[in-house]
């Protein structure tokens, strides 16, 4: 990075830029950081990672760039250098709550194709003219290839040179349309899990369980080993849903061990690979794992179990690809719903060449909450099975869609298609339905009333955001060439929503004026003092608190509160190493004057186990249902012997209020397509409606006679 770094500032001093007030590149520079920092926070960082690495190069370009400026003021030169300042800052507290990001701001770090082509797009609009680099031979040797292949992965290699590709039934990989041929599929495949009613099947009939040999007095429960049956019987592609809690994990495991598919690569959160290694060391522990850190240098290469975090995935995806393994599983796997996101094709293309190589290899995609915003959250996971490819239906699904003898066309193909999916390997079992044991839980809101200088402070940001979305509406509306369709208040609701879009999409994070994320981390703030003192008299009356929050300036007032109030706490954070996660997990766990343990709700949502407590504060609202059913299920979980609450913590008066009941809609989406209920469910994006809802608000009190007005003027 430093070499290249070096080379495009020596050829930026050369060329002609604009004015560096409201032009240029710091202005460029600055809304592209703040939208990296929200991302992080939304823990999204994967995302964002070639765009921070971007942002970063350019910021120290353009520092060095400033400095050596002999036409500038020395007043010019120190604004400018202030602002860049700026900028650095919120890149290193970025990369504090998500330390991955740290190995990009290195001087020699490895600059990714995609980086460089956000640096030259961000230069371009900065009305930098940018020189086309030369095809330089010795010169792009001169920059290492961003792969790795650890010592001990090489040593394994030597040590076993011929290991032959095992291309058992391959053929059976690729099913060939007859009577379908032309026929669009996967759309309809989609929709056969949105359009079901009672009575749909949830998951794949499994075999009855057989009796597994475990180490120690270890026990399945009956679900577990069903699943593990399947496998021995060979089934060999998984869609694992049950509900969190319900040990998916050792799922997977003795189902590898059941159908000897050895070796076997997980990809995991960060958050949860250590834990990886110790369920393989509880479950399988005559089969050694080892566990990928950086650039692996200390990894195993002789082990059964591999293990590896999505965040460094990119660097160790070619080796892995011909590593030979048998088996690999996904967790948490709708971490790769985004098709167009680096880890999701990573994982894609890990999984195509273990199939071509393999044949038949044991794929689990592990997660409770498979659905986000969308019934096509599915679309990359199916592909990842070998169900699907980009266009249509592959192998066993589509023979199973052929010898239906149906079209997309027929009444009956919807009902038969997602029972023909579902047979391909979707498990999907509920805590109720698997589990008695664990008692039932609850969400339990808790309205607060904002009344203090910051509640007024938000509530006047909403009524200003919601002026601007009623100015930009009827902008819209006055220059629209169709015929408005109005309903009853003369609103045109197929415009509204459009008008939402457009300014969910220009105010993508909390910097740019009053919009819905700044709105919502100032609410979250705003509710911090109060969320926290619900949760002190919790911990006096009922015990052991679990206190979620998203963002660390509310971890921070939560604790600066417990601390008032001498009550013992502990924290979950993302910045925190391994070793002080587990100390205070365990403090929290054992130690019972430890009352409260404050957790980000991303870097605490899931892999970790808190039943030693039964309530927990939700002090702010997730951006999706299944973000806060993680957060519940850290609590609820299989040997939890008391009812479960989640307290949410709503700021009445507020667009929480309707950001909240968008949530619980959402929750729907999940129970219909998985679980056949037949309940209304939601597809759209949770920050659109709430704007939505805002502006549909204002209008009608706008066209309600004696209503407030919301206007422009």
């Amino acid at each position: 990075m430093a070499r290249r770094g070096q080379r495009q500032t020596s050829r930026r001093s050369n060329v002609r830029t604009r004015p560096l007030d409201n032009e240029g590149l710091i202005p460029i520079l600055a809304p592209a950081v703040r939208e990296i920092e929200s991302a992080v926070e939304r823990g999204q960082a994967v995302s964002v990672r070639s765009r921070f690495q971007a942002v970063a190069l350019l910021a120290r370009e353009e520092r060095a760039r400033v400095r050596a400026d002999t036409s500038l003021t020395e007043a010019k030169r120190d604004g400018e250098l202030k602002r860049l300042d700026g900028i650095a800052t919120i890149l290193a507290q970025t990369a504090a709550r998500e330390p991955s990001l740290f190995t990009l701001l290195s001087e020699d770090a490895k600059v990714s194709d995609q980086a460089a082509e956000m640096r030259k797009a961000m230069l371009q609009r900065a009305g930098v003219e940018v020189e086309e680099e030369p095809e330089d031979v010795a010169e792009t040797a001169a920059v290492p290839d961003r792969r790795v292949v650890p010592q001990s992965v090489l040593a394994r290699q030597l040590a076993n040179p011929f290991l032959v590709p095992d291309f058992t039934a391959a053929s059976q990989n690729r099913g060939e349309a007859r009577r379908l041929a032309g026929w669009e599929l996967l759309g309809p495949l989609f929709r056969s899990f949105e359009y079901v009613g009672n009575g749909a099947p949830t998951s794949m009939a499994l075999p009855e369980p057989r009796d597994v040999m475990l180490p120690g007095v270890l026990q399945l429960m009956r679900h577990q080993a069903e699943v593990v049956a399947a496998a021995a019987d060979g089934h060999r592609t998984f869609l694992l849903a049950d509900e969190p809690g319900l040990g998916k994990t050792a799922q997977a495991l003795l189902g590898a061990e059941a159908a000897d598919a050895f070796p076997l690569l997980a990809v995991v959160p960060n958050v949860v690979k250590m834990n990886w290694a110790r369920e393989a060391g509880i479950w399988v522990p005559h089969r050694a794992s080892t566990v990928i850190h950086g650039d692996g240098e200390d990894m195993n290469g002789f082990a059964d179990i591999v293990v590896v975090n999505y965040e460094v995935l990119d660097r160790h995806v070619g080796w892995l690809g011909d590593f030979g393994f048998r088996a690999m599983v996904v967790d948490e796997a709708h971490f790769i719903k985004n098709k167009t996101s680096q880890r999701s094709q990573n994982v894609l293309q890990l999984s195509e060449r273990i199939r071509a190589r393999t044949g038949r290899p044991l794929l689990f995609a592990l997660t409770g909450t498979p659905l986000i915003n969308d019934i096509e959250d599915f679309r990359a996971i199916w592909q990842y099975l070998g169900w699907i490819d980009d266009k249509k239906p592959i192998g066993s699904l589509m023979d199973a869609l052929e010898e239906t003898g149906l079209t997309p066309a027929d009444q009956g193909f919807y009902p038969a298609a997602r029972s023909c999916v579902v047979d391909m390997g979707i498990v999907r079992r509920r805590k109720a339905d698997v589990a008695k044991d664990i008692p039932a839980r609850r969400v339990a809101d808790i309205p607060v009333e904002l009344d203090d200088e910051m509640g007024r402070s938000i509530r006047e940001a909403e009524k200003e955001l919601a002026r601007r979305l009623v100015a930009r509406y009827e902008s819209a509306l006055a220059t629209r060439r169709t015929e408005a369709q109005l309903d009853e208040h003369g609103i045109d609701h197929e415009l509204v929503r459009r008008v939402a879009t457009w300014e969910r999409e220009d105010s993508s994070d909390e910097s740019s004026g009053e919009n819905v994320f700044g709105m919502m981390r100032r609410i979250g703030q705003a509710k911090a003092g109060l969320a926290a003192d619900y949760a002190a008299q919790l911990a006096r009356s009922v015990g052991k608190v679990v206190f979620f929050a998203k963002h660390i300036d509310v971890m921070d007032a939560a604790q600066e509160t417990f601390a008032r109030r001498r009550l013992r706490y502990s924290t979950i954070r993302g910045d925190q190493t391994r070793t002080a996660r587990e100390r205070n997990i365990k403090d929290f766990v054992e130690d019972a004057d430890v009352a409260i343990i404050v957790c980000s709700l991303t870097a605490a949502g899931v892999g970790i186990n808190l039943q030693v407590a039964s309530n927990l504060v939700l002090a702010e609202l997730s951006w999706t249902d299944a973000e806060q059913t993680q957060a519940i299920d850290r609590v609820h979980r299989i040997g939890q012997d008391e009812p479960v609450t989640a307290w949410r913590i709503i700021a009445a008066q507020t667009i929480d209020t309707k950001v909240a009941e968008l949530i619980d809609s959402k929750a729907g989406l999940a129970a219909r397509a998985l679980d056949g209920a037949d309940i209304e469910a939601s597809s759209v994006d949770v920050q659109v409606e709430a704007l939505v809802a805002l502006l549909t608000e204002a209008l009608t009190e706008r066209r309600t006679p004696g209503a407030t007005k919301v206007a422009t003027d």
